[in-house]
């Protein structure tokens, strides 16, 4: 063959496209090979979970964050009533708690939790590092929104919780629905509030934070005019505004129908809190099957749909009247995240907190558990 400057012009071409079709064919294998060397997304049905749950032993150890013993017992008995023969042990406590107890079991060797589920957001992501976490995704992986699951499957949002102002529409009488920090500072208000101490709980103090941020310290000193009673735990103050014996919670969550009696206030103008309470199998759980088998349950539609109390982490599951929560921006997702990472600053904030509420005063509203605790009872 006669090379001309037009046969060379062609055969360079012609070079180039192999280059570039063996390149792309090299880049998919990569892609491939990187894909199956992750966590595949869980294929098996409930059923077949569940006889592997049942042949395993029939038990989960599940610890939970939150403010009172019998806080998760509807979830426990919808979960035992849908699978017969399986035990869910349910601990409750203050997240602060259990990440403390964890690391304690984890150090000594001695994990009795299968799964855990916590409002300290920052836990997941150290030990994630730590390689103390099982990476696994539920069947449902693809259907939960894109910031609420890790991308290794370390761990997944099991719900989402909203933190803000509830209050009680009759309690209020003719007071108007407080929606801002502005609003909290009417003078009818006084004596009429109840509040988790911030300094108790992140998520609070971080609802705080938002408040003072945008209207200032002057805004913490009024409030603190109003007389708002401070106790332990969000459970109680929603319990007290459910019974008409405050108008106004700050900081809690609350029924999302505002047609209800008692409900959230989600505001229009200042923010409030949300999140997606994160959830994980520890590595070292002695029931990894009934782990799976409890997450794939929690996460199946039908339960987000009937057993969540607020928002679903599903993107095909909405409650009426509202919003997809990633919808609000005020809801300050990723700047809860980025709060609970940076615990220096939470530190820093909550020593100023502090100066105005004191020191948190009482018993812990969960009790003591102990060290390894295993069933709801408080020691």
């Amino acid at each position: 063959m006669k090379f001309t400057k037009k046969t060379m012009a062609a055969s360079l071409l012609a070079l180039t496209a192999v280059t570039v079709l063996a390149a792309c064919s090299t880049a998919k294998k990569d892609d491939k090979a990187a894909s199956d060397k992750g966590v595949a997304v869980e294929t098996k049905s409930l059923d077949t979970l569940y006889q592997e749950a049942l042949k395993e032993g029939g038990t989960v150890v599940y610890y939970a964050g939150g403010d009172t013993a019998e806080q998760n017992d509807d979830t426990k008995a919808a979960f035992e009533k849908k699978f017969p023969g399986m035990k869910l042990e349910v601990v409750t406590d203050y997240s602060k708690v259990h990440d403390g107890r964890l690391e304690y079991q984890m150090a000594t060797d001695n994990v009795v939790a299968d799964v855990v589920q916590l409002q300290t957001l920052n836990d997941f992501t150290y030990w994630k590092k730590q390689g103390k976490l099982l990476e696994y995704k539920p069947a449902a992986w693809d259907k939960i929104y894109k910031d609420f699951k890790d991308p290794d499957g370390a761990w997944v949002g099991g719900y989402v919780l909203a933190f803000g102002n509830v209050v009680n529409s009759k309690a209020l009488g003719s007071i108007p629905e407080p929606k801002t920090g502005q609003d909290l500072l009417n003078p009818e208000l006084k004596g009429k509030m109840i509040s988790t101490y911030p300094n108790d709980d992140d998520a609070v103090l971080f609802w705080y934070k938002q408040m003072i941020d945008k209207h200032g310290w002057g805004w913490m000193e009024n409030l603190m005019k109003q007389d708002p009673k401070f106790v332990r735990g969000t459970q109680e103050p929603g319990d007290k505004v459910a019974a008409g014996d405050y108008a106004v919670t700050l900081g809690t969550a609350g029924l999302l129908d505002a047609s209800a009696e008692s409900h959230l206030a989600i505001p229009e103008k200042d923010g409030f809190v949300a999140w997606a309470q994160r959830m994980a199998i520890l590595k070292d759980a002695k029931h990894p099957a009934g782990a799976k088998l409890f997450e794939n349950w929690l996460l199946d539609k039908e339960t987000q749909e009937n057993n969540i109390f607020q928002w679903s982490v599903r993107t095909d599951v909405t409650p009426a009247g509202v919003k997809p929560i990633w919808e609000y921006k005020n809801a300050n997702m990723k700047e809860f995240v980025d709060f609970m990472e940076d615990r220096a600053e939470v530190e820093r904030f909550k020593a100023q907190i502090r100066l105005f509420v004191g020191d948190v005063q009482g018993a812990s509203s969960a009790g003591e558990r102990g060290l390894t605790p295993t069933t709801r009872q408080p020691q």
